[in-house]
C-alpha cells in the first residue's frame, strides 16, 4: 500500500509539473493582450495630436513607445465600431446597424476575438461598455468572455457609485465609474498574471452624461473652455491616469514585455471641439467622424516611434491580433463567413512587404435600408462621401485637402463613379443577411432571469399614438410613457429556447392620482392580468451633471408581479395591454422581467 501510494504521488507530481510547464509554455509563446477603447473621445482629444488645451501624458508616451497609426478609421457611432472590432467584419454583416432599440445587437453566431483567444487557452475579461446585445448569448459571457463587469447598453445614467453588472448579476460600486472599471481590470490582470490573458477595457467616458470628479473639472474650467469641452477634456485626463495605472500594473508584475497594448477610441468627438482640422464629428461619415487614435505597444517586437502611414480600420484588429498572438482562427459557428479585415502585423513589426492600396468602407445605415444609407469610401489618397442615397457622391483629395474644403467629383468623374460602384457592391454584400429584428432569448440555463427593456419594445400602433418613449428615439435606459390609449401597447419579439414555467413581473411607476388601471400580459397565447393598486412615484435619483443631459434620469422602479405561466418552446411575442385606464394614463413601464421557475 505504501509503495502504491508513493507511485501515485510521483504520478501526480509528474502530471502537475507537466501541466505547469504547458501553462508556462503557453504564456511564453502567446503574448497577453490589453485592449483599451474609449467612448466618444475624438482624434483631437490627445495632446500629441496637436491639441495644447488637453493633458494626456500617458497616451502621448504610449504612442512614442510603440506604433502610432496616422490614418486609422472606425465607424461613425458606438455599437457598429464594437461589432467590427470584435469580429473583423463590417458591422452590417453582423446584424448591428444602430445604437438602440435592439439595433445594436450582434448575431450570436459571430465569432469574436475573445472566442478565438479563449479557444487558444487565454483567460478573457471585459470591463466597461459592451453595447452589442444585453441578452444571452449575445451578452459578453455568450461571446467568449469569462469575466464581465460593466453594462451592455449604449450609455449609463450615473458615473458615481453606480450599479453595474458582473456576469449577469447586479452589483453596487463605489467611486467614479472609469476608476472602478480600471480597478476590476487590474484585478483580472493580477489574477491571470501567469497568462496568457485578453483584457478588454472599453471605458464609457467621455460619453455623456457629463459627469467627472471635481479636480479634473476645475482644472479645465480654469482654462476658460466651453463647458462641454472642459468636461470632455477632464474625462479624457481621468482616462489617461487610468491608462497609466494599467501600464504600471504590467510593469509591477513584469508583464510589459510580453503584453501587446492597444489604445483606440470608437468614433469622432461627441461635441464641437478641436479635431485636427477635420470635417465632421461623431455620427458623420466624413474624416472627422471616423478617424481616431490607435497606439500599439509591444516591447522588443514593435520599434518605438513607429509611424504607420498606410490606412487601416477597426476590421483589421482581429486578424492582426490572431497573427501576433500566434493562435488559430476559428470558423463561424454556423456559416463560413469571410473576414473583411487584413492583418497589420507586417506594418507593426517593420517587415518589408508589398502593401497595395485598398478601399475601406464606412456604413451608416438605419435598418440596412439603401434609402437611408450614408456612406464613404477611403483610399490612401481619396475620400468619397455620400450624404444620402439620393445625393451625389462627393470626392476629396485627403493629401492636398485634409479638411475636405473642395469637392473634386466633377474634376474626376471616372474615379468618383468607380468608388461609388465599389461602395454599392460592398453594401449589397454586407447586407445580404438582412436586418430582421433579433428576438430576445428566454430560458437559457445561463440566464434564469431575462429583462425586456422598455426601449427595446415595438410600440403599437406607433410611437406617439397613445404611447411613446421618453425620448424621441427610445435611447438606452429609456422607458414607456404617455400611455393613454387601450389600443396602444408595447410588444417584444421573444424566443423561448426552453419550455417551462416562467414568472412575469412589470417594473413600473404610477402616481396616486393615476391608480386603478388594469393591465394584461400575453405571451404564447397565455395571459396574466393585474390591477395597479399601489402608488409608486419617486423623484429621479440625484445626478451630478456638469451640463444638462439629453439622456433620461435614473429612477427606482416598483415591481408588479402578475404570476406564473407555462410557456412552450418557440418564437412568439410578449404584449402588455391596458384593459382599462382609470385616469389620464396607465403607468410608466421600465421593464418586463421573465424569470424561469424550476
Amino acid at each position: 500500500m505504501a509503495r502504491t501510494a508513493i507511485f501515485a504521488a510521483l504520478a501526480l507530481a509528474t502530471l502537475l509539473l507537466s501541466c505547469s510547464v504547458t501553462a508556462c509554455g503557453l504564456a511564453a509563446d502567446h503574448p497577453n493582450v490589453l485592449l483599451i477603447m474609449t467612448d466618444d473621445q475624438g482624434y483631437g482629444d490627445v495632446r500629441s495630436h496637436g491639441n495644447p488645451a488637453i493633458d494626456t501624458p500617458v497616451m502621448d508616451a504610449l504612442a512614442r513607445s510603440g506604433a502610432r497609426f496616422e490614418r486609422f478609421f472606425v465607424s461613425p457611432v458606438c455599437a457598429p465600431t464594437r461589432a467590427s472590432l470584435l469580429t473583423g467584419r463590417y458591422n452590417l454583416r453582423t446584424g448591428t446597424h444602430g445604437v438602440t432599440r435592439g439595433r445594436e445587437n450582434m448575431r450570436s453566431e459571430e465569432v469574436t476575438i475573445a472566442e478565438i483567444l479563449k479557444a487558444a487557452g487565454y483567460a478573457t475579461g471585459i470591463f466597461g461598455k459592451w453595447h452589442n446585445g444585453r441578452h444571452y448569448p449575445m451578452h459578453p459571457n455568450g461571446q467568449g468572455f469569462d469575466e464581465f463587469v460593466g453594462f451592455c447598453a449604449g450609455h449609463w445614467n450615473n458615473y458615481f457609485s453606480t450599479g453595474l453588472e458582473h456576469n449577469g448579476r447586479p452589483i453596487k460600486t463605489e467611486g467614479y465609474i472609469a476608476d472602478v472599471l480600471t480597478d476590476r481590470a487590474i484585478g483580472f490582470i493580477e489574477k491571470h498574471k501567469a497568462g496568457p490573458f485578453f483584457c478588454y477595457v472599453p471605458l464609457n467616458t467621455p460619453h455623456s452624461p457629463w459627469q467627472v470628479p471635481d479636480r479634473y473639472w476645475d482644472k479645465y474650467k480654469q482654462r476658460g473652455l466651453p463647458d462641454k469641452t472642459a468636461c470632455a477634456y477632464a474625462m479624457c485626463e481621468n482616462i489617461d491616469e487610468n491608462l497609466g495605472r494599467l501600464l504600471a500594473k504590467l510593469d509591477e508584475l513584469h508583464l510589459a514585455d510580453n503584453t501587446i497594448v492597444l489604445f483606440l477610441t470608437d468614433n469622432g468627438p461627441n461635441s464641437d471641439r478641436y479635431n485636427g482640422g477635420m470635417k465632421g464629428r461623431k455620427g458623420s461619415v466624413n474624416e472627422g467622424g471616423v478617424r481616431v487614435p490607435l497606439f500599439v505597444r509591444w516591447p522588443g517586437k514593435i520599434k518605438p516611434g513607429t509611424k504607420v502611414t498606410q490606412i487601416a480600420q477597426h476590421i483589421d484588429l482581429l486578424p492582426t491580433l490572431v497573427e501576433l498572438c500566434g493562435v488559430p482562427m476559428l470558423k463561424n459557428k454556423r456559416l463560413p463567413l469571410p473576414l473583411d479585415g487584413k492583418s497589420l502585423a507586417p506594418l507593426l513589426l517593420g517587415k518589408s512587404v508589398e502593401w497595395p492600396d485598398r478601399m475601406l468602407f464606412t456604413f451608416r445605415s438605419r435598418g440596412g435600408r439603401p434609402s437611408s444609407s450614408l456612406g464613404a469610401v477611403r483610399t490612401q489618397r481619396y475620400r468619397a462621401v455620400r450624404g444620402g442615397a439620393k445625393r451625389p457622391w462627393e470626392l476629396y483629395d485627403m493629401v492636398a485637402d485634409p479638411g475636405q474644403k473642395k469637392n473634386i467629383a466633377r474634376q474626376y468623374p471616372q474615379l468618383t463613379a468607380r468608388l461609388g460602384k465599389a461602395f454599392e457592391k460592398s453594401f449589397r454584400e454586407v447586407t445580404a443577411g438582412g436586418f430582421k429584428p433579433l428576438p430576445i432569448p428566454i430560458g437559457h440555463a445561463e440566464r434564469r432571469r431575462v429583462v425586456l427593456p422598455g426601449h427595446e419594445a415595438f410600440l403599437q400602433p406607433a410611437p406617439g399614438q397613445g404611447i411613446s418613449y421618453v425620448g424621441r428615439s427610445g435611447w438606452a435606459n429609456d422607458w414607456i410613457t404617455h400611455w393613454t390609449s387601450t389600443k396602444s401597447f408595447p410588444r417584444w419579439q421573444v424566443d423561448v429556447v426552453r419550455g417551462g414555467r416562467y414568472e412575469i413581473t412589470l417594473m413600473y411607476v404610477c402616481p396616486q392620482s393615476q391608480l386603478g388601471s388594469t393591465v394584461r400580459v400575453t405571451i404564447a397565447g397565455r395571459s396574466l392580468t393585474a390591477k395597479i393598486t399601489k402608488a409608486h412615484d419617486p423623484k429621479p435619483l440625484p445626478s451630478p451633471d456638469r451640463i444638462a443631459r439629453g439622456e433620461v434620469y435614473e429612477k427606482l422602479w416598483a415591481p408588479l408581479k402578475l404570476g406564473i405561466v407555462e410557456l412552450p418552446k418557440g418564437r412568439t411575442t410578449l404584449d402588455v395591454k391596458a384593459l382599462s385606464i382609470a385616469a389620464e394614463r396607465v403607468m410608466d413601464l421600465k421593464e418586463v422581467h421573465v424569470r424561469r421557475v424550476e
